[in-house]
């Protein structure tokens, strides 16, 4: 497959990852009164994923994260010269799904940016939590999303279920950290939604650049233990 093809698949991906995830949030997670709330954000973030997984994760693997794709480069997976082209087209595909967003939602009267589904700690934390308490959650949480991953498609694991154990992954960790970070664990997702916040959530992107890149690696090394074997 060619580079090219690959790099639109991740930026599709990635496109509906924001524009699914973050849309859910942004458009319907309280309104009016009767919004999908959290549960049902965490169920579309996952959604999107599994759904984009089997679109196009013949095609590029399926990262539509650059943790996945550092995650995927610790455990000797993904090769270093492809690294900064994905990254590159996930953040822009994760741009563009923001900016898709912003423009639906300015449709409506009165509408305000607000956090506009973004990450933070302090208090940009929808449970005010500490940049400390963030960066642990940021930290675990990827190394498990990760940990999935690289079990969910080893050549052992069952055939065909990936997509599935993967988005039902990422539904759960964000069930468990919205509170706390409103889950990031993909750092093109949560630039993506800084660029339109109206807070200061941009200057707190370095943290869900950082931990979840960090809990990636860390994973792709521990789960080169397990494979070691294969």
């Amino acid at each position: 497959m060619s580079l090219s093809k690959k790099l639109g698949a991740e930026f599709f991906g990635t496109f509906w990852l924001v524009l699914g995830g973050c849309g859910s949030a942004v458009l319907a997670a309280g309104f009016p009164e009767m919004g999908i709330g959290f549960v049902g954000v965490s169920l579309a973030f996952g959604l999107t994923v599994l759904t984009m997984i089997y679109a196009v994760g013949h095609i590029s693997g399926g990262h539509f994260n650059p943790a996945v794709s550092f995650g995927l480069w610790s455990a000797g997976k993904f090769e270093t010269v492809d690294l900064l082209p994905y990254i590159v087209a996930q953040v822009l595909g994760g741009t563009v799904g923001a900016f898709v967003l912003y423009l639906i939602a300015t449709g409506q009267a009165g509408f305000e940016a607000g956090g506009f589904a973004s990450n933070g700690f302090g208090e940009l934390s929808p449970g005010k939590y500490s940049l400390t308490a963030v960066l642990i959650t940021e930290v675990v949480f990827t190394f498990m999303f990760l940990f999935i991953i690289l079990g969910s498609t080893s050549k052992n694991a069952p055939a065909g279920f990936a997509g599935i154990s993967i988005g039902l992954g990422l539904t759960l960790i964000h069930l468990v950290t919205i509170p706390v970070s409103n889950t990031s664990v993909n750092p093109a997702r949560s630039t993506a939604a800084a660029l339109f916040a109206d807070t200061a959530a941009l200057s707190q992107v370095w943290v869900f650049w950082v931990a979840p890149i960090a809990g990636a690696i860390l994973a792709g090394l521990v789960w080169k233990f397990f494979a070691s074997e294969d």
